[in-house]
């Protein structure tokens, strides 16, 4: 039969958050006879999204794996999240399966939010369909949702069905290769019927048009239709698996997960269409022997979990593989996954998705192999991680305890880091949105039991000089024994705005000893921690010019000390003034949305560079623009409001920009502020 194969075959489920495919997930594992009962998310039963986190907000928030067979077939399923700020913990998953199934709404309106999973999914290479969900819901007509995602996808869409409807509702489908019609069942499956007199002439268009899409790809069928022959079904079948496997053309079904419908058809599909692991394999350079791992999870009761796919021969408990460092890595005890439950299994085969103990030397994204150098970690798209959160823990002692969970969530979760922030003194958490924080900081705490508090990060402020002095900084302090004596004179001036800060010294007639020299410049440096206007200094330059000594009273301190003093008063009588930072930000939106994006960058006083079609990309813009980063909170949730959840930035520091007025009197008297 086509499509049979020998070994697990992988489906990753993807689209748009709010689609259904968690739904899809638990229809899939019901009408394959895996659970007894369809779990819903809505109602907290479903094998998917089993964490507190995941139910509380009633959406995927990480991957879910699941299994399930069919007619003998094995299947295994990566659910993945579709909400902007979890999505990329599904994209190594995505990578590593033999096909995706691409979920969702039946409205026209709504096709625009499949683009970024169908660009994606053309970039890996991964052969994937459609499934337009909730179509019980639809009130749009299927042709115009499928010309609207048509320019997304670089294969041809495959219309396999046409709906039927009674009245506005959508009661059953044609299938446009088997030429017969169903009627939809909720919780059964679907029952044959006789194709509508009035949709016959409509039927053979459609299949028509089919056929000349497949034909594209095989000079027999073409010369068939020429010639007004009717080909023969097996032919029809072999072509459409063909084309779903070599990404030749991407098959759209639909359905209802919630009831039903149209899933034991998706489930014919997948048996017949999907390619078998050895295709994935290929495509990812695999050998026999390898692993990979596209994902690290510290979140069940058996601790550090590698997710794994096994390509090529099986894996036992206590094999020895080679990480991408050449280190060998003894395999612990493997593990059967199904949402948050786990099951131990003696071997993982070919094909297999598998939860792996104690493989502490790989990483998400890496490969166990067997031997030789292990392949390449997948292209697959890196998310902007713009958000950021200052946080401190509610209770000292938990100090600790926040580094090492901080380090299990991270590794977890490649769009989460962190950092130590030095120069605010601050421990800044950085992710993709403000959702995305949100659940973190509910697991730090739920998992590990540190409690946090957080707040916006404080921003670099710098503060430099407009004018030229020269000043002097005395140091004399006597207490009996030797006392302290330091004296110098400084010139201080303004440096171009990037340059730094410069030290040199024009002393003659040893006035100032050399050995005395580099405690000035410290003396100096101590004064730049934080200027008269309460922030750092920078963009200056100071030479020693004159000062004075005591042969028993004179050391390192008291220069320092002397250093400090005259740079301090230097810069109060400097004409200080405010610098603050300038980001450079790429945003990327769809173009109904552009107008949006460019007022909005106005009115957080940004500087627009240019604007200019996205490439690769139908009616999408690039706009670069210049922001001050204090006028960027909120910003991705403004982005996301005006396009449907769609545009997103890039932001990179570009330079200090001077603030006067009204603003930087505002900034200056925040700082100057008692704590």
């Amino acid at each position: 039969m086509p499509g049979r194969s020998v070994g697990t075959r992988t489906i990753a489920l993807t689209g748009p958050g709010g689609a259904g495919k968690t739904s899809l997930a638990e229809a899939l594992l019901f009408a394959a006879g895996a659970v007894t009962r369809q779990g819903s998310v809505a109602d907290g039963t479903s094998v998917g999204d089993a964490s507190p986190e995941a139910r509380a907000r009633g959406g995927s928030t990480e991957l879910n794996l699941l299994h399930f067979s069919f007619m003998d077939d094995r299947f295994a399923l990566i659910d993945c999240p579709g909400s902007v700020g979890f999505a990329a913990d599904g994209a190594l998953g995505i990578a590593a399966a033999d096909l995706a199934i691409v979920v969702v709404d039946p409205d026209p309106d709504r096709a625009l939010l499949a683009e970024p999973t169908l660009r994606m999914l053309d970039r890996l290479g991964v052969p994937h369909m459609i499934f337009v969900n909730k179509i019980d819901q639809a009130r749009g007509s299927i042709r115009d949702l499928l010309e609207a995602l048509q320019p997304m996808s670089g294969a041809p869409l495959l219309a396999r069905q046409i709906p039927i409807r009674e009245g506005e509702k959508i009661t059953g489908f044609i299938d446009l290769a088997l030429e017969r019609a169903y009627h939809y069942r909720p919780g059964k499956p679907s029952e044959q019927t006789d194709i509508p007199g009035d949709m016959k002439e409509r039927e053979a268009a459609e299949r028509f048009h089919l056929l000349e899409q497949l034909a594209d790809h095989d000079d027999a069928l073409l010369e068939q239709l020429l010639m007004d022959q009717a080909p023969d079904p097996k032919t029809v079948y072999a072509d459409l698996s063909r084309e779903t496997r070599e990404n030749l053309g991407v098959p759209v079904l639909f359905g209802s997960a919630l009831n039903g419908f149209g899933v034991r058809r998706l489930l014919k599909a997948l048996r017949h269409d999907c390619p078998p692991p050895e295709t994935a394999a290929a495509r990812l350079g695999a050998r026999d022997g390898c692993a990979f791992v596209f994902k690290i999870s510290h979140g069940g009761t058996m601790g550090r979990l590698a997710y794994a796919r096994l390509f090529g021969e099986g894996l036992k408990e206590g094999a020895e593989l080679a990480n991408a460092d050449g280190e060998t890595i003894r395999i612990g005890t493997l593990f059967s996954v199904q949402g948050d439950k786990t099951v131990k299994v003696g071997e993982g085969h070919a094909g297999d998705v598998v939860a792996i103990a104690k493989a502490e030397g790989v990483r998400a994204g890496g490969w166990l192999s067997a031997a030789g150098a292990a392949p390449a970690c997948p292209d697959v798209p890196q998310v902007a991680a713009n958000y950021a959160l200052a946080i401190t823990t509610r209770d000292r002692k938990d100090d600790v305890r926040l580094s090492t969970a901080l380090h299990k969530l991270t590794e977890e979760d490649g769009a989460l880091s962190w950092e130590q922030d030095e120069v605010m003194h601050e421990t800044r958490l950085r992710g993709v949105n403000d959702e995305h924080l949100k659940v973190t900081l509910e697991r730090l705490k739920r998992r590990y039991g540190v409690a946090v508090d957080s707040r916006q990060p404080a921003i670099g402020y710098k503060e430099s000089i407009r004018r030229s002095v020269t000043q002097r900084g005395r140091h004399k302090k006597q207490s009996g024994g030797h006392g302290q004596f330091g004296d110098v004179v400084i010139e201080l001036r303004p440096l171009p705005r990037g340059v730094g800060f410069a030290f040199d010294e024009r002393i003659s007639g040893g006035v100032v000893p050399k050995q005395w020299f580099p405690a000035v410049e410290q003396g100096v440096m101590d004064a730049m921690q934080k200027g008269p206007l309460g922030f750092p200094v920078v963009d200056v330059a100071v030479t020693l010019t004159d000062g004075s000594y005591h042969s028993v009273d004179s050391s390192e301190i008291a220069f320092r000390t002397a250093g400090r003093i005259a740079m301090a008063e230097a810069l109060a009588a400097a004409s200080p003034h405010l610098l603050e930072p300038v980001l450079k930000v790429v945003v990327t939106c769809p173009g109904n949305a552009s107008s949006r994006a460019t007022s909005a960058i106005a009115s957080r006083r940004g500087q627009m560079l240019g604007m200019a079609p996205r490439e690769g990309w139908s009616r999408w813009d690039r706009i670069e623009a210049l922001i001050p980063e204090a006028e960027m909170q909120g910003f991705d949730a403004e982005l996301r409001s005006l396009s449907q959840g769609l545009a997103t930035y890039e932001a990179e520091f570009d330079h200090l920009a001077e603030l006067n007025g009204k603003l930087a009197d505002e900034v200056v008297q925040r700082e100057l502020e008692p704590a």
